[in-house]
């Protein structure tokens, strides 16, 4: 039976068109009709032949699933996003399959229906967490949730004796399903506070990421251990000495983490550059408990009122921190650069430095701008000279970039100023003053260089790569550039885009109204930086070589590639390095781009609360504002202090306003625009600190405001 079976199969897929179950028994010679039929039979049930009502035998169709998550859950439906790319798939509630926000499943019965498309989820792969947070809401009588993550509807509490947790707070639950139907309930497991407390809400993001906040009692035991070790003739041993180098770091007033240092001076064919980087490395060993943290949380957290540190603070804030007057190891990048800028050589070297002062940017701002009074020109006196070779090698290394099609991209960040009840009282966007655009460009060369080396010489390797925006999404950016009368002949044109392609848009929209807006669209378009193995360029920046190199402390990519680079600077062969680091620097790199966007996620959720809160204090209160974003439900406006809100389009009065698919929103009564770039004056509505939700409302309507 076996043979038969053996030989209908391998006849079927030599030959895979259909055919008749008599025409099978003939081209196999099969004497045995019954024996057939039973073979047949049995092939059938496996699943591995199909037979039609005629009789006709042919190979089951091959069924394709896509793996993909489940991004967001409302009532009757869900939709997931393929790991592929590709458009969002609907999945209606009776073919989920048990599965929840957060699973990684495999999508069958792929189809596509009129509104885009659909499918089933065949099954789940990856579970996610069944914890999640929200808003702790009884006025319906009954305790239901409302979560935080992108589920669009309330889930109903168990009440329990002694349940803890009233109207209004902050919660974490554990959902179940309910049986027999594709609802969910929920359990309540622990109780933050109250919800229009921006502070408690980041608690209940932090848990809702998956961030760990608390280090293990034996990754603290390492770190007390190691903070009391003292540098050694031992650690010394083929270390450069840089300790007579005039060397400062720069960094913000408020930071501790101290893990860059620079010295700059002029040469007969250009500058040296050094670029003292903490070797955290020589402490984080390979195996260790504080190593393996590390790894699983990839990256800092940043926080308003907060940092969620990648070490404990022994490491970040002592023994590793480049603190002035003090003995550090450090690991160098040695560049020689020529009078344009160019690369004429590099080497990496193991170091030792002390720091001769603790620069801070606001105050290297005025050396720069010559507002520095004499104290401040005292406690620079000892690197003054190194601080204008940097000025001066930063200014050549910026215009090269711009040369080279690299984006200036208008981002906004925040920064937030909280009481000492950590309540928030302002918002207002971050400047970078030229300090900090000096050492950035520093930091972007030291970084290329890394990466020249490791491709150089072969060796498994952490890459930080941007790859080039998919043709759908500049397609889009299209539209809207020619939908706001700029010129995109670059963005159409046959054959590879380049990053000056898009920085050409950037320069059409400088000093106009929709230059935020452009760059943001263009932000959009841009694939997502990533962790990779592979060198493949770093399309933003223009750069065919690119790492992250300058900052373990706070990224484990960095730690990482410093890991490796010591093997090689201590002659460990191609060989050995492969058989160390190959699935290592694998590892670290899909960990490391997962920890990102978490990260990322977070912080962003966070910043959503706070701007909430600070516009709780504002309820009424009327700005003018730009036009961010036009969307068919209203357009979202963005304030000078970079807090934006939402404007329901029904909030205009005696208007017909009709969107045209883009950025304009038109009224069909008398031809208004409401278009992306166009300023606006609003009033601020409410704000819903839980949520992050602030809306708008158009500053000469009637309509009601409240800060719930």
């Amino acid at each position: 039976m076996e043979e038969l079976k053996s030989r209908i199969l391998k006849y079927m897929q030599q030959s895979p068109q259909s055919i008749s179950s008599r025409g099978l028994i003939k081209k196999l010679k099969v004497k045995d009709h019954k024996e057939f039929y039973r073979a047949l039979n049995e092939l059938k049930q496996e699943g591995k032949v199909s037979v039609s009502k005629d009789h006709r035998v042919r190979l089951p169709k091959r069924k394709e699933t896509v793996k993909a998550k489940i991004i967001s859950l409302s009532k009757g439906f869900a939709f997931a996003r393929p790991e592929n790319g590709g458009e969002d798939v609907f999945i209606h509630a009776d073919r989920l399959n048990s599965a929840f926000l957060g699973d990684t499943v495999e999508l069958k019965n792929l189809r596509r229906d009129e509104k885009g498309p659909a499918a089933e989820v065949g099954t789940i792969s990856e579970q996610a967490s069944r914890r999640i947070t929200g808003t702790l809401n009884h006025e319906s009588g009954s305790y239901e949730l409302i979560p935080d993550d992108a589920i669009r509807y309330h889930i109903p509490i168990e009440k329990r004796k002694g349940m803890k947790g009233r109207h209004g707070d902050k919660v974490q639950v554990e959902v179940s399903r309910v049986p027999h139907t594709s609802g969910y309930s929920g359990r309540i497991v622990k109780v933050y506070g109250k919800s229009e407390s921006a502070k408690i809400c980041a608690d209940a993001i932090i848990d809702q990421n998956g961030i760990p906040s608390h280090f293990p009692d034996e990754v603290l035991t390492e770190a007390r251990e190691i903070a009391l070790q003292k540098i050694t003739e031992e650690d010394l041993k083929g270390r450069l000495d840089l300790r007579d180098t005039n060397i400062c770091t720069i960094d913000g007033e408020d930071a501790k983490d101290l893990d860059d240092a620079i010295s700059v001076s002029r040469t007969r064919n250009g500058y040296k550059l050094g670029v003292h980087i903490a070797d955290v490395s020589h402490y984080v060993k390979e195996g260790s408990a504080i190593d393996a943290e590390a790894f699983r949380r990839g990256t800092s957290v940043y926080f308003a009122d907060r940092v969620i540190p990648m070490l404990p603070q022994e490491l970040s804030n002592g023994v590793c921190s480049l603190n002035a007057g003090e003995d550090k190891l450090t690991f160098s990048a040695i560049i020689h650069l020529d009078k344009q800028g160019n690369i004429l050589s590099y080497q990496f070297r193991k170091s030792v430095i002390n720091s001769k002062v603790r620069g801070v940017y606001s105050e290297v701002n005025r050396l720069f701008n010559k507002t520095a009074d004499a104290a401040l020109k005292k406690k620079y006196a000892p690197v003054i000279r190194s601080l204008n070779a940097a000025r001066e090698l930063a200014n050549i290394l910026k215009k090269r970039s711009i040369s080279n099609g690299t984006i200036d991209l208008d981002s906004t960040e925040s920064r937030f100023t909280l009481n000492e009840d950590g309540i928030c009282v302002n918002v207002e966007p971050r400047h970078s003053g030229e300090a900090e655009q000096m050492i950035e460009q520093l930091m972007i060369t030291a970084n290329q260089a890394a990466a020249k080396l490791a491709r150089e010489k072969e060796i498994p390797f952490v890459y930080r790569v941007h790859e080039l925006p998919s043709p759908e999404r500049v397609e889009t950016l299209i539209q809207i550039v020619d939908a706001l009368g700029l010129n995109t002949k670059r963005l159409k044109h046959k054959g590879d885009l380049s990053t000056a392609d898009f920085a050409d848009i950037m320069n059409q929209a400088a000093g106009t109204p929709a230059q935020k807006v452009i760059s943001h669209q263009i932000l959009r378009t841009m694939a997502k930086a990533r962790y990779d193995t592979n060198p493949l360029g770093h399309f933003g920046l223009a750069l065919a070589d690119y790492c992250h190199f300058t900052s373990p402390i706070r990224r484990y990519p960095d730690t990482a590639i410093h890991r490796i680079l010591s093997a090689l600077l201590q002659k460990v062969g191609k060989e050995e390095l492969n058989r160390r680091y190959l699935a290592f620097a694998n590892g670290a790199a899909t960990q490391s781009s997962q920890a990102e966007i978490r990260a990322m996620q977070a912080e962003r959720s966070a910043e959503d609360c706070y701007m909430a809160e600070y516009m709780t204090q504002h309820i009424g209160e009327a700005y003018t504002g730009v036009i961010s974003g036009v969307t068919q439900r209203g357009i979202f406006v963005e304030l000078p202090n970079s807090v934006e809100g939402f404007v329901p389009i029904a909030s205009f009065e005696n208007a017909d306003y009709q969107f045209d698919g883009l950025i304009t929103q038109v009224d069909r009564r008398t031809g208004n625009k409401l278009t992306i770039g166009q300023t606006i004056d609003i009033r601020v509505a409410a704000a819903d600190v839980a949520s992050g939700r602030i809306d708008f409302v158009p500053a000469d309507a009637e309509v009601e405001i409240s800060a719930d």
